[in-house]
């Protein structure tokens, strides 16, 4: 089933009663909705006067839903999970921890191939020529030893934003911060996926950063990015944005992205389940069953 995203943008008071989650106006005590626990994926709070019970709080986690908070600037900036994701826990984080360093190369230069391949993907449902990134797709080895997702960036935003100088910055001018907001919901996700099948966020295949508690989702996250950029790019064509912030309109648009069509092993999936489906792939490399990941692409038909 898909699990639903739910998004917060007003003052509200959010409490449990009966498994469900139940909105009511601060000041009235009125409820105004209500969402059964089990149905909810995503739940992203959008403002400094949003209020949740303990209970509520609670229930959430032990779903494992993905609570996002946000920032004064309306970015997300914080995410709550569960401690224990997934019964085999233990056993999977000893798996992840000592899987060999060629396993973790063969995994990264993996996912490294699916970014630039949707990156390619991407381009040429724009009507935009990707046979540069195409032409590096045979030279990815073991480890990504000659940055070839460095590269395949510097071909890439160019022609995506079609502006030769436009630089993908965390801190830059549009449509860099409209990316940050896709990719942190995105990230979320990815996290939630890899707790719930019992992996460590923490410690990725590739990314190795001891400040960053989300190693493992920065890693898995690569080849969907691409799926964010189609919806900001979009947005960006159509000169939306021109501000570095985002309207309700342009928020619920990007909110759409973990129920996209993509496709993944030969079928189409939204992209939610696909990311459930790569993260399990994952669990069955590390167990030494596997020698892929699924990673999705482009279900065409849906890009229309």
């Amino acid at each position: 089933m898909i699990k639903r995203t739910l998004y917060f943008g007003n003052p509200s008071y959010l409490r449990l009663k009966d498994k469900q989650l139940k909105v009511m106006k601060p000041k009235e005590s009125e409820e105004t909705a209500s969402v059964p626990i089990e149905d909810i994926g995503v739940l992203l709070m959008d403002h400094p006067q949003i209020t949740l019970s303990n209970a509520l709080l609670a229930a959430l986690i032990e779903n494992n839903v993905a609570v996002i908070g946000c920032d004064n600037s309306h970015h997300p900036t914080g995410l709550f999970l569960p401690l224990e994701g997934h019964i085999l826990q233990s056993k999977r984080f000893k798996q992840q921890v000592e899987a060999s360093e060629a396993l973790r190369k063969n995994l990264w230069a993996q996912t490294v191939h699916a970014k630039v391949l949707n990156q390619a993907k991407l381009l040429e449902l724009s009507n935009i020529n990707p046979k540069q990134l195409y032409t590096l797709l045979p030279q990815i080895k073991s480890g990504d030893s000659q940055n070839i997702e460095g590269r395949a960036a510097r071909i890439y935003w160019p022609l995506a934003t079609q502006d030769n100088s436009f630089v993908r910055d965390r801190y830059g001018f549009p449509p860099n911060s409209q990316l940050n907001y896709a990719y942190a919901i995105l990230r979320a996700s990815v996290a939630r996926a890899l707790v719930s099948t019992g992996l460590l966020p923490t410690l990725g295949i590739f990314h190795k950063n001891q400040y960053n508690a989300y190693c493992l989702a920065d890693d898995i996250m690569e080849p969907y990015r691409p799926f964010c950029d189609q919806i900001v790019l979009k947005m960006y064509s159509q000169n939306e944005l021109e501000f570095n912030e985002l309207s309700m309109e342009q928020k619920t648009e990007i909110l759409k992205l973990l129920t996209a069509d993509v496709l993944i092993g030969k079928k189409k999936s939204p992209l939610m389940i696909a990311i459930n489906r790569t993260t399990y792939s994952l669990v069955e490399c590390f167990e030494g069953n596997r020698r892929k990941i699924l990673y999705p692409t482009f279900y065409e038909s849906s890009c229309n």
